[in-house]
């Protein structure tokens, strides 16, 4: 995967959405923050993964549904398993108990956020991407693998392999936050220990279960009924 952005580089973007209104109003506050640019804009799918492998933004910001390609395919040729340099993808949609949501995480995007979920959230989630970490909205993560658990037919993020040695205490706690939604940051805080500490918890998870990514090691968490405290 692309190395994080270096301290102090503005994060490069790139906004592919089929609604000027929308592409505009991202642009007017993401080129706002000090430390974000915006690189490239797409009104479809062919032309977004076109000018992401031309322009090497640092992010990717897809919507769903969009002509000529959809959002779901332009995720996985850019952050899918098979790409050999995958690029940090934050799919930003209106749906979220939708089977393109399932699709689009299954493809390889780091981050996930509703349209309303508001410019803050926004600018947050394509800092974390930036950094190698990701974001999914709180609504989002509970409500989503909270219907995974509740509906075992609906597509889903892959289900992780059961784990080759038994979680720790700490990091049930950990992937119980992750589970709701809370970034690095947020679980260092509410754990009282170091953002270094909370990383070194999740790659062992990560390897426990062969989990690709958080929102799998989230989706783990809800089908084994772990995700309230005291589970």
């Amino acid at each position: 995967m692309t190395s994080p952005t270096p301290p102090g580089a503005p994060i490069r973007v790139l906004i592919a959405d089929d609604q000027d209104m929308v592409r505009t109003g991202f642009r007017f506050f993401l080129d706002a923050q000090p430390d974000i640019t915006v690189v490239a804009e797409a009104a479809d799918g062919e032309t977004a993964v076109a000018l992401a492998r031309e322009v090497r933004p640092d992010v990717c910001l897809l919507d769903i549904r969009m002509p000529r390609l959809d959002g779901l395919e332009a995720t996985r040729l850019l952050a899918g398993p098979d790409v050999p340099d995958p690029m940090r993808v934050v799919v930003v949609t209106t749906f979220d108990l939708d089977e393109y949501v399932y699709g689009a995480l299954r493809g390889g995007a780091c981050g996930f956020l509703l349209k309303d979920s508001g410019p803050t959230l926004l600018a947050e989630a394509v800092r974390a991407a930036a950094a190698g970490d990701s974001l999914v909205s709180p609504s989002v993560t509970v409500r989503l693998l909270k219907h995974v658990t509740e509906s075992p037919r609906q597509a889903a993020p892959r289900r992780p392999a059961p784990p080759t040695e038994p979680l720790t205490e700490r990091e049930l706690e950990v992937v119980r936050l992750v589970a709701l939604g809370r970034t690095n940051a947020e679980i260092a805080a509410e754990l009282y220990v170091s953002l270094s500490t909370v990383k070194t918890h999740l790659s062992s998870v990560q390897l426990k279960l062969a989990a690709r990514n958080r929102v799998e090691i989230a989706a783990w968490v809800w089908q084994q009924g772990q995700a309230q405290p005291g589970a």
